[in-house]
């Protein structure tokens, strides 16, 4: 059996990068966002994550820049801890530890030492009292500190971030919640409170959202329930305070943020159009529609040029100051049921699961970033309240990934069910799937699983449905004007004494295949589609079905709904063994002999790992996580990993009941990950962005230099008269008779002051050698012979006699003609 420390759990990715306001880097360089328990450090032009800050053990709930030092970041979790870091470099460099729940977390440059926190009255969340306090942070050199000063300074609170904001100078703080606005100066130390009436009327919703304030005059911005805008004004004063009020939104106003210099007010809600409003010009306003979930954040880089909107479908949205999308950071997308599981895509390697509404995301694991997503409804997103919309109910692909299966289905009113069979072939040219069938109501009832033959023969696909049969689909061709068309049609149709069907599955070769009817497993031959043998194990009926792989090929799993596991050997037709499990989710290893069983049990979950010949699991590990596991898919590995057999050739991931993906992994191979998150983003040159292609760039450049290093001597250095006569502007350089000669005698190479003297005593001499060599200049040089360099000897360098001849020429070069004389 594998030991536990062996085999950890970790999160793996997919967490949520939305709940908090993204913040930009002073220069917009980077963008960081709040992901889980870690903050993603991202380049705005490539989205690549240059680091991720790992540290907290509990959900970061604040982030905050240093006003003292802008490449400084402080983060906040809601366990009370609050961290300080280096962003650019990946680097904590301080812990402060508080006794309280953090909520949220802000900063002011006024307010040297001190950072502001939400917290809940005596510390209890349950309560539903919310403080705002001032954290005093000690000075001293140590790396981690407890903070013991703390005050109070304002009660009753909204926990919402959003909910309180200061002003640019930091005077003042301005908070609401319900039908409140609270204005705290902390000059007078006096709180101004301004109410709104509550009121019946239809469409009319009063209470507040949000705040923000203008950076450069003393205005205030408050978003409302009833998609209300008002602008605040001389509320320093309780008698003569005014507002404004500007009105688009339908609904709530989400969040509000303006601009660096306060021109425009930015304001977003469930319409998924982000409302650019002008400040002294409220009745002119520009849109940027469609921008997928509902704007839950929006965030402004400091120098304005670019805008952050942070979407309900985990995705954020990097904009221009000129209202055009530039990029798409698309997280995990985690809606309120994943009804068709987590699917492997053998193509691309993807994780594929239910995304937005009607869609399916294919996940990339390695960068925890979304491929793309594949519409499979085809339909308009209509956002209302209690409708009906058609979903993504199960997906399966083939062993090569070429053809994809999907069922939609919607219920009515009068609870008829809406279903739709599609099967997609994988497109080369496009890269993606393209729908090539469509099946209408392929069952009378839900279909309740799908599963394709993983046969070399004729592509294959079985549904099995609520209507007490189970139909399989095969691939043909169709005959048109413009030639044979691939197209799918029922092939045959399985029933069994009218029970209804729970859930099916093929063997490792495809010559069986298993279809479970209430509490029998029935056993067929796809050839002939003979009942071959049927299995009855009472009480309970059949949940999931799993056939053995490799070396267990002979046996058959299945989980009951009475908690049995059984194992029937399918050459005797024999129970094999059973054992007390509630098992929740059973899932055989493709490329291994192990299968994976979730058992749930008090709340905890727990796995098991076994080959089914033997009833000993080979793995056990006691609370894989609370709660109840939802789905498991076990993914292929890049490379074989010796440590753990049952992990060797492929990896297993989960997905918790809070929709948390977690990965099972061994201890070096989450040490692996832990030193690639820490090293992607180590840049050499602070300039370059650390992308994987710059970074490739950079060994090869490496590697290059060091070759002609050792392949070549060290060229001299370049000339100083060169550099001046390329650097120096073209209007202020001297006449071309005075840099002719200067520029033609910084091309020879320089001799020792031995040399120089003999050639100038030897100047004669050499002139007339000259000119009875002028008719031997046009030597033929033999192409195999090799050619010398110049060599350096004693740090002088020497030269060939055809070398000083040819230089000797330059010097009685006639060049007046440089100077148009």
């Amino acid at each position: 059996m594998v030991e536990s420390d062996e085999v950890r759990v970790v999160r793996c990715g997919g967490s949520r990068i939305h709940y908090r306001k993204a913040l930009f880097s002073v220069d917009s360089r980077f963008l960081l966002c709040a992901a889980g328990n870690r903050v993603q450090v991202l380049s705005t032009q490539s989205l690549e994550c240059q680091h991720i800050l790992e540290g907290h053990s509990s959900l970061v709930s604040g982030l905050v820049l240093n006003p003292a030092n802008h490449l400084q970041l402080y983060s906040c979790s809601v366990d009370g801890i609050i961290k300080l870091w280096d962003f650019t470099d990946g680097l904590l460099m301080k812990t402060f530890h508080t006794r309280y729940k953090l909520l949220a977390l802000y900063a002011s440059a006024a307010h040297p030492g001190v950072l502001f926190g939400k917290i809940p009255m005596n510390n209890e969340e349950a309560s539903g009292l919310f403080q705002l306090v001032a954290l005093r942070l000690p000075k001293s050199s140590r790396q981690e500190e407890d903070i013991a000063e703390l005050s109070c300074v304002l009660m009753d609170v909204s926990p919402s971030p959003g909910a309180t904001c200061f002003s640019s100078r930091g005077e003042y703080i301005a908070s609401v919640k319900d039908l409140r606005l609270l204005v705290y100066f902390f000059s007078s130390q006096k709180a101004f409170s301004f109410s709104l009436k509550a009121t019946g009327k239809k469409e009319v919703n009063n209470v507040f959202t949000c705040v923000d304030c203008h950076p450069k005059e003393d205005c205030i911005a408050t978003g409302h329930m009833d998609g209300k805008i008002r602008l605040w004004r001389n509320f320093n004063q309780k008698k003569t305070y005014t507002y404004c009020t500007m009105h688009w939104h339908h609904s709530a106003v989400s969040d509000l943020a303006f601009t660096p210099e306060g021109t425009n007010l930015l304001s977003g809600g469930v319409e998924s159009v982000l409302v650019q409003w002008r400040y002294d010009e409220p009745q002119k306003r520009d849109y940027l529609p469609r921008l997928g979930g509902t704007i839950e954040l929006v965030a402004v880089s400091p120098d304005g040029s670019l805008l952050c909107t942070s979407h309900s479908d985990n995705k954020l949205t990097i904009i221009h100051s000129s209202l055009k999308v530039a990029s798409v950071v698309q997280g995990l997308i985690r809606g309120g049921t994943v009804r068709a599981g987590l699917n492997f895509d053998p193509r691309s390697r993807a994780l594929v699961m239910n995304g937005r509404p009607g869609h399916l995301q294919f996940y990339c694991l390695e960068r925890d970033l979304q491929l793309y997503s594949l519409d499979i409804v085809q339909q308009e997103i209509i956002h209302e309240c209690g409708l009906q919309q058609f979903e993504v109910a199960h997906v399966a692909f083939d062993a090569k990934g070429a053809w994809l299966a999907t069922v939609e289905e919607r219920t009515g009113k009068r609870s008829d069910v809406e279903l739709c069979l599609k099967l997609w072939a994988y497109d080369e040219s496009s890269q993606s799937f393209t729908l090539n069938t469509t099946v209408m109501t392929p069952h009378d009832d839900h279909v309740v699983a799908l599963c394709f033959c993983p046969g070399s023969g004729t592509p294959m696909l079985v549904t099995a449905g609520s209507d007490g049969c189970f139909k399989a689909w095969v691939l043909g061709f169709d005959s048109d004007e413009e030639g044979p068309k691939p197209g799918w049609s029922c092939d045959f149709v399985g029933t069994y004494h009218g029970l209804g069907a729970a859930t099916c599955c093929f063997s490792q070769d495809g010559s069986i295949l298993a279809v479970a009817f209430e509490q029998i497993v029935t056993v067929w031959s796809p050839l002939s589609w003979e009942l071959l043998a049927t299995f009855c194990q009472p009480p309970g009926h059949i949940r999931e079905l799993c056939f053995g792989r490799q070396s267990c090929a002979r046996y058959l799993l299945g989980s009951t709904s009475a908690n049995l596991l059984c194992c029937w050997d399918l050459l005797t037709c024999t129970l094999h063994w059973s054992a007390k499990l509630n098992v929740v989710v059973l899932k055989g290893d493709p490329w291994s002999e192990y299968v994976a069983a979730f058992a749930h049990a008090a709340d905890v979950t727990d796995l098991f790992v076994f080959k089914p010949s033997e009833p000993r699991p080979t793995y056990v590990h006691r609370e894989v996580c609370h709660g109840q596991v939802l789905h498991a898919i076990f993914t292929l590995r890049d490379s074989v990993e010796d440590t753990c057999p049952w992990l060797s050739k492929s990896c297993l991931y989960l997905l918790t009941e809070n929709l948390e993906l977690l990965l099972l992994c061994t201890r070096a191979e989450e040490e692996r990950r832990a030193m690639s998150c820490t090293t992607l983003g180590a840049a050499p040159d602070e300039d370059v962005l650390a992308t994987p292609f710059s970074m490739l760039l950079q060994r090869v450049g490496m590697v290059a230099q060091e070759e002609c290093r050792t392949a070549h001597p060290q060229p001299p250095q370049s000339s100083v008269a060169v550099r001046e006569l390329l650097q120096t502007p073209a209007h202020v350089l001297p006449a071309a008779t005075f840099l002719c000669a200067l520029f033609i005698n910084s091309l020879l190479i320089s001799r020792s002051h031995k040399d120089v003297s003999n050639m100038e005593t030897d100047d004669s001499d050499g002139d007339r050698e000259e000119e009875e060599e002028d008719d031997d200049t046009d030597v033929d040089m033999d192409p195999s012979e090799p050619q010398k360099v110049p060599t350096f000897t004693d740090g002088t360098l020497t030269l060939t006699k055809v070398q000083e001849k040819e230089l000797r020429k330059v010097r009685k070069l006639d060049l007046s003609w440089l100077t148009g004389s």
